[in-house]
């Protein structure tokens, strides 16, 4: 079992009447994990169904603005995801958690993890900086062009990435995942609840996703020099969607980051290894802290 729906959702009201949407599993006096979803996955696709209450996790996954429940907030940088989830864990009352960014919520981790949001991170197939220089050669062509584009005309690539869909984006991911990951994707339990997941995501229409992947494709307004908590940097051997060189570079750039590469397993490794990647965070957060 890879995932279950979430034991507890709600929404946090912000200081300017945004809206947070949350969900929660495990129990609710556990260690707070803090997750930063993949590409439209919204609140409801969690992961570590089967360890998260052995570990005494209580994690908790917040959707970015104009996705699922949230509020949209054009224009909106890293930096505003920060000072939302600095809001967030106050109200919520999760004081400085560990946290997980998976895929295209990895960068919106890392800038949490600059200004120390966070006492520990883990990165998991996340989602590289692509437009860094040291990527420019080895970019497959089509990703190149997305990615100059971007850099080029950020608003226009919003606008075409603003014509995804659920169904697009299911299909995007399935086409680029290998068999060991489509084992996983396929597991009825898993596709019911990424479906419902997508569809949550969408349901204010695309304008979120699209500001999350120009953000993501675009060069980070992050420096990762000054990310001084304890990072571990996951990726399955498999994965060629996320990182050119499996998070190799980023794991350098990041001081002290330890990086992990795992066997037999792509993009899907945040469900299969889901009890050592929680285990080792929870063993670095307790060290800074």
């Amino acid at each position: 079992m890879y995932v279950t729906a979430p034991d507890r959702t709600g929404e946090v009201q912000l200081s300017d009447g945004r809206l947070l949407g949350w969900a929660e599993w495990g129990p609710p006096e556990g260690t707070p994990v803090l997750f930063s979803p993949g590409a439209a996955t919204s609140r409801w696709l969690g992961f570590g169904a089967d360890v998260i209450d052995r570990l005494g996790v209580r994690l908790v996954s917040v959707e970015r603005p104009g996705l699922g429940a949230s509020t949209p907030l054009p224009g909106r940088t890293f930096a505003d995801f920060v000072a939302d989830i600095r809001q967030f864990t106050t109200i919520r009352g999760l004081g400085r958690p560990a946290m997980v960014g998976n895929s295209q919520g990895a960068p919106f981790a890392l800038a949490c993890a600059e200004e120390d949001v966070t006492a520990a991170l883990a990165i998991v197939s996340g989602a590289d900086e692509v437009a860094a220089p040291e990527f420019a050669s080895v970019l497959p062509a089509e990703l190149r062009k997305l990615v100059d584009w971007t850099v080029r005309d950020a608003a226009e690539a919003e606008r075409f990435f603003a014509g995804y869909s659920a169904d697009s984006l299911l299909d995007f991911v399935l086409g680029g995942s290998p068999e060991c990951d489509l084992e996983v994707y396929r597991e009825p339990g898993f596709a019911d609840a990424y479906r419902r997941a997508l569809n949550e995501a969408f349901a204010q229409g695309a304008a979120g996703y699209a500001r999350d992947t120009v953000l993501a494709m675009s060069p980070w307004s992050i420096d990762l020099n000054k990310i001084f908590v304890p990072v571990d940097v996951w990726y399955g051997e498999l994965d060629q969607s996320h990182s050119p060189d499996n998070g190799s570079l980023l794991a350098t750039r990041i001081p002290g980051a330890q990086h992990h590469l795992v066997p037999a397993i792509g993009g899907a490794v945040l469900w299969t290894h889901a009890e050592p990647i929680l285990s080792t965070l929870l063993t670095r957060a307790n060290i800074q802290s």
